[in-house]
């Protein structure tokens, strides 16, 4: 009985530390899946939605924190994208927690480019077969998308870890932070750029726990 105590204790323990890293996971090892997130988030807003027996009386305390409110943005930017494996999204947000730019994977559509049915959405060699030589990142579309003119010291949301590519367009637009959801388990050159570039522009980043409920009125945009 106590040895399972333990392992529990162990294992809760084990699980709070992934959630503060900032680190990538293990390679061969996945997260809390984002389908659970998504439900975790669903749930929270359920939650804290429905009426308590004090309503009238005190003041509602069940409110998401900004983190999760602003990662639900995300995520429901994610589900614009028409790409059939990896649909990402992102939010930019000012120090004043209004959100300034928002974007979703997807190709191309200003002008002749506008049809993208004659884009292919497989990862096939050859230039009419690969996505990834035309798809448009979601941190890239947010921050193309941005309602200011000036984004300095914003914090990008993201359902995926930011690529190199996306990485190099935060540095030079002035984001500040970076919270994530969800981390590809990959160990390739443009992995370990992505975060050599977000670690020496001095850009924070931390790994967002959507099912952790934060009851709180403080700033988590720091």
């Amino acid at each position: 009985g106590n040895r399972a105590v333990n392992k529990t204790s162990k294992a809760n323990g084990s699980l709070r530390k992934i959630a503060k890293s900032t680190k990538r996971p293990a390679a061969g090892k996945r997260t809390v899946s984002k389908t659970s997130k998504t439900k975790g988030l669903e749930t929270m807003i359920a939650e804290s939605t429905t009426p308590s027996a004090a309503a009238d009386k005190t003041k509602h305390t069940r409110n998401i924190a900004w983190d999760q409110y602003f990662m639900g943005v995300a995520l429901i930017s994610a589900k614009r994208s028409k790409d059939p494996n990896t649909q990402v999204g992102a939010c930019i947000v000012n120090s004043k927690k209004r959100i300034v730019g928002v974007g979703y994977n997807g190709m191309p559509d200003k002008g002749i480019l506008h049809n993208d049915v004659k884009f292919p959405w497989t990862k096939e060699p050859g230039y009419q077969k690969n996505k990834h030589l035309y798809v448009c990142h979601a941190e890239m579309n947010a921050i193309i998308n941005k309602m200011d003119a000036d984004i300095q010291d914003c914090t990008l949301y993201t359902t995926l870890y930011p690529c190199h590519e996306c990485s190099k367009l935060m540095i030079q637009s002035g984001i500040k932070k970076v919270v994530y959801l969800d981390i590809k388990d990959r160990d390739t050159d443009e992995d370990a750029a992505s975060r050599f570039l977000l670690q020496m522009a001095n850009i924070k980043t931390k790994y967002d726990t959507i099912i952790v409920t934060q009851h709180s009125d403080q700033s988590l945009i720091k």
